[in-house]
């Protein structure tokens, strides 16, 4: 089973729209994976995703249900096999964290992504209208097929 993090700042936009997404893609491809999210801070913990995130989501039919905003842990480093920051600040932070041994763990979401020359971050829709979260979306949904087409060889 491959355990994968998903971190934001706040962990109620971005990482737990990727959370959603990727998690029911990798069970619609029958893939075994354990799927988590959390935010390089502790402002929103234990909220629920804003509700931008859950109504754009909600329309293409994902579920985020069991989604709670909770921060990354030191635990978290060894825990996890890959864990994606979307964004480069949100990298810089957990590499400032992360013990030496678990540095290789750390990636930007979108690396995979095949226009990653010109869109290297996943922008925090946070201070935006609906576009931004339908931007954010679009980007997830991409990155997370890039992902899953790489790690489905490894699982089977």
């Amino acid at each position: 089973m491959i355990k994968v993090l998903f971190v934001c700042l706040g962990n109620i936009c971005r990482s737990p729209t990727a959370h959603a997404v990727f998690r029911q893609m990798a069970q619609l491809q029958k893939l075994p994976v354990e799927v988590e999210s959390a935010g390089t801070s502790a402002y929103h913990q234990g909220a629920a995703p804003d509700n931008r995130s859950l109504a754009v989501g909600k329309e293409r039919g994902y579920n985020f249900s069991g989604i709670r905003s909770r921060p990354v842990k030191d635990a978290d480093f060894a825990y996890y096999d890959f864990i994606f920051a979307m964004d480069l600040q949100n990298l810089a932070d957990l590499q400032r964290r992360c013990p030496e041994q678990y540095q290789h763990k750390l990636q930007l979401f979108l690396h995979r992504h095949p226009d990653f020359a010109q869109c290297k971050e996943v922008p925090d829709p946070y201070y935006g209208g609906s576009r931004g979260f339908e931007r954010v979306l679009d980007l997830i949904e991409q990155g997370s097929k890039a992902l899953l087409a790489e790690m489905a060889p490894r699982q089977r």
